[in-house]
This record gives structure tokens, sequence and C-alpha cells, in this order.
């Protein structure tokens, strides 16, 4: 019995000692199968190109912060879609009052026009863009003309403080208004809105400076109307 454990111990260590070697041999002999000869991993590229073949340019990924701030910047550029009342465009006081004037003392006279200075070049050009154009504007009616009842002439102001309080607004924070109907309906104390043709530039009248925006009024839109 001993003897026959001994044997078999023998036998399995030489087929090992076999089979190890013939993996040896045919590694060294480059007849191993397809499965023992699959590369670990992906292959190493070269860093260098072939002899003949172009070099590429390297490419850098853009960071994310600065890919969204380029979108950002992009939409507050493109320009959005003016707001429409009908045939008029919409216009605010929020656009037509937000930049400073300066009323001149001076008169107008015969001087040469090189001497004098043109009120007009303080008035924005986006602000400019609308002289000629039909526009709705919102605002409280102060009546300046009254004709049976309808008031034919008045100022479209940005707030109440002329009316009820008596101070003096900025020149650009109202508009003088003559109806080309018959007149409108007095409205006081609620905000109404004139629609017309509306003309920026320089009023004067006797020389002096009295304004820079005038409309010639074509209906109004009022609470209750």
């Amino acid at each position: 019995m001993k003897i026959r454990t001994t044997l078999l111990a023998k036998t399995s260590a030489l087929i090992a000692a076999a089979a190890l070697s013939a993996t040896v041999c045919a590694l060294l002999t480059g007849t191993a199968t397809a499965a023992e000869k699959v590369p670990r991993g992906a292959p190493i590229q070269p860093l260098a190109p072939k002899k003949g073949e172009p070099i590429k340019p390297l490419t850098i990924a853009e960071p994310v912060e600065a890919a969204s701030a380029k979108k950002v910047a992009a939409e507050a550029v493109a320009p959005k879609a003016a707001e429409t009342d009908g045939e008029f465009a919409v216009v605010g006081f929020d656009k037509l009052s937000t930049f400073k004037y300066e009323v001149p003392d001076d008169v107008v006279t015969n001087a040469p026009a090189a001497v004098l200075k043109d009120p007009d070049q303080q008035i924005p050009a986006a602000v400019k863009a609308y002289n000629g154009k039909r526009v709705s504007l919102k605002g409280f009616m102060l009546p300046l003309k009254v004709e049976g009842g309808l008031v034919t002439e008045l100022l479209i102001m940005r707030d109440q403080s002329m009316c009820c309080y008596g101070a003096v607004p900025k020149i650009n924070e109202w508009v003088s208004v003559k109806m080309t109907s018959k007149g409108v309906k007095p409205v006081m104390d609620q905000a109404v809105t004139l629609s017309g043709t509306l003309k920026v530039g320089a009023i004067r009248e006797n020389g002096y400076l009295v304004g820079i925006y005038q409309m010639d009024g074509e209906k109004m839109n009022a609470p209750g109307m």
C-alpha cells in the first residue's frame, strides 16, 4: 500500500512537470494558443507620429465655467423683440428718462452754429431712434387745453409729482401731446396710455428750450374706457 501511494505521487509530479515544460516550449517557439496570446489591457499608443504622418494639434477641452459664461454673454447681447400695442411700439419712461440732460441757459440767437452747443447731443442714440415712430406711452395726464369738455393739448408725465405736489419734473420726464382728433376725455389720478407719432429733439419757444419730446396724439386708452 505504501509503495502504491509513493508511485502515484511520483506520477503526479511527473505529469505536472511535463505540462509546465510544454507550456514553456510553446511560449518560446510561438505556438501558444490564441487565448494564451491575448495581451492584458489596451496597447500603449506611441507618443510620436509615424514617419510621413502629419502632426495633429493638441485639443484641449474648454472648461465648463468658461463655456457657461460665453453662453450667458451671448444671450445678454442678443436683441429682444420689441413689445408692440397693435400698430404702435410700446415705449416707457424707463427708456425715455434714464439719461442725464442738462438744460442750457443760453437763448438761441443769430450766433454761428459752431458757437452754440446742440442740446440734442445729450440724447442717447437709442432714444433718438424713436423719432418719427408710432409709439404707445403710459403716464399721467396734465391737461393744458380743453375744448368742449375734451382735452386737445396735454402733458403726459412719468408720475404725479407735478400734479399733486407741484414738483418740477426733469425735461425728459414728460411728453407734450397735441391730439390730432377732436380731443380726449380728461382722466386725472389714473395712468393713461397715449398713442401717436413721437418726435425727439429740442423744442424751443422764444429761443428757450422748453422740451425734448412731443407727440401727435391719435388715441388714448384709460381705465373704464
